[in-house]
């Protein structure tokens, strides 16, 4: 029997798992093996889509399915393919038309299950391409017949992406869509109900394992929706407000192996499951 059997751990990536530097320290890496070894299931939840994820995947090595879309899919690195996926309606191209229209400055990304089309550059887009390193793939909105996962607006101001939300929100398509800020420079249009909650959600039905053993790490708006269907939901000190405000437990910060601190408290008993 190992200490950690039964137990399903998902983490964020970007501001919890990775440093500053957007690296994983040795001590996560070598957390996380122990963690495996000992029977339990890793894995992260992440709002990036799986070609600009695996890089990632194959550092920590998951061994479960990881979340990708911010909870619109699951994808088994191992195998190359997608579990479970949750397909935005084409209806959501009037809301993008909307946005287009009204703001010339913000960037436009239509994130489909197999790459990402660029719609309408603006200088976060390019960051955001030779961050990812992902094709610049030129389309404008109107033509992609892909299956969107979710669409991403960019700006780095923040008056902007708040003016964008406040009229995406106030159409009267809104509540056919979800909708989250995923990082300072991103807001997304994400199908209904989908949410990071939802790939926790769905990786327990998928692996057989118990809600009440279950242990989420984030830092975001978008990870609170794990810590509401988590037993236990972690925050790290260098989260936004509203995600400290939300969790269970805080730890240190991503700068500080958070992941290894909290499979420490873990197997210290600090951190209870049910």
């Amino acid at each position: 029997m190992g200490k950690f059997d039964g137990i399903l751990f998902c983490t964020d990536l970007d501001g919890t798992l990775l440093n500053n530097a957007r690296t994983i320290s040795n001590e996560n890496l070598q957390a996380i093996e122990y963690f495996k070894k000992e029977g339990g299931y890793f894995t992260f939840i992440t709002g990036r889509m799986p070609y600009y994820a695996m890089h990632l995947c194959n550092a920590i090595k998951p061994n479960a399915p990881f979340g990708c879309v911010n909870g619109g899919g699951l994808y088994d690195g191992a195998t190359g393919k997608y579990v479970w996926t949750k397909t935005l309606s084409k209806d959501v191209f009037k809301l993008v038309k909307v946005i287009d229209q009204k703001f010339d400055e913000i960037g436009i990304l239509a994130n489909c299950f197999e790459r990402t089309h660029f719609c309408k550059e603006n200088n976060e887009t390019a960051r955001f391409r030779k961050a990812t390193g992902i094709p610049n793939l030129v389309s404008s909105y109107e033509q992609v017949k892909d299956n969107i996962a979710k669409i991403t607006f960019a700006s780095d101001d923040d008056a902007l992406i708040s003016a964008v939300e406040q009229t995406l929100r106030a159409h009267p398509l809104a509540s056919k869509y979800d909708f989250i800020r995923s990082e300072r420079t991103l807001f997304e249009i994400l199908p209904k109900g989908i949410g990071k909650g939802v790939a926790v959600k769905k990786l327990c039905e998928h692996l057989g394992v118990d809600l009440n053993k279950t242990v989420v790490t984030g830092d975001y708006n978008n990870d609170i929706s794990m810590f509401e269907v988590a037993f236990v939901g972690v925050a790290v000190a260098n989260a936004c407000p509203q995600a400290l405000e939300k969790a269970d437990y805080i730890t240190v910060s991503n700068e500080q192996h958070a992941i290894a601190q909290v499979i420490s408290d873990i197997e210290n008993g600090l951190i209870k499951l049910g």
